[in-house]
């Protein structure tokens, strides 16, 4: 062969060695590897101890309802029933222990997320009641007239 074909093919044979030879320094030795040989995903089983001790950020709706049964229940009862609290509300990691550390999102950027009219005529995005933000008393934040735990009352 002329050396215009063997000139690349020592190129990525080299390229193939060099990312060999990187991924053994690089890759922990126990990645994908289970008690029984090889396994799927990106597990480490040095690593199953610190996933253990992560603390979760968010805890759902059922977490909120032990002390706020009130708001959980118009909640539920609204069309904003799919939508966690800590959508709004921030995550509630540490948030019994500390109370201030919970912060209430009432920014217009938040309601206008999903209620921008957008009429996409093949999804579900088009069935949500939409405004134009600029013509719908723009620089006013939306919980100034309507209650985000009670949609359906207004």
């Amino acid at each position: 062969m002329k050396s215009h074909v063997w000139r690349p093919l020592w190129v990525l044979l080299g390229v193939i060695a060099l990312a060999l030879v990187a991924r053994h320094f690089v890759v922990p030795s126990d990645f994908g590897v289970g008690e029984r040989g090889f396994m799927y995903g990106f597990h480490r089983k040095s690593n199953e101890d610190d996933w253990k001790a992560f603390k979760v950020k968010y805890l759902t709706k059922e977490y909120c309802k032990e002390c706020h049964e009130d708001k959980y229940e118009s909640n539920m009862a609204s069309k904003h029933n799919l939508i966690e609290c800590e959508n709004c509300h921030g995550p509630a990691i540490d948030h019994p222990d500390n109370p201030a550390k919970l912060v209430i999102d009432k920014s217009r950027a938040l309601c206008i997320r999903c209620h921008a009219k957008l009429p996409y005529p093949t999804s579900h995005r088009g069935e949500i009641k939409g405004i134009n933000p600029d013509e719908h008393n723009p620089g006013e934040e939306c919980s100034m007239c309507h209650d985000p735990h009670k949609p359906d009352m207004e």
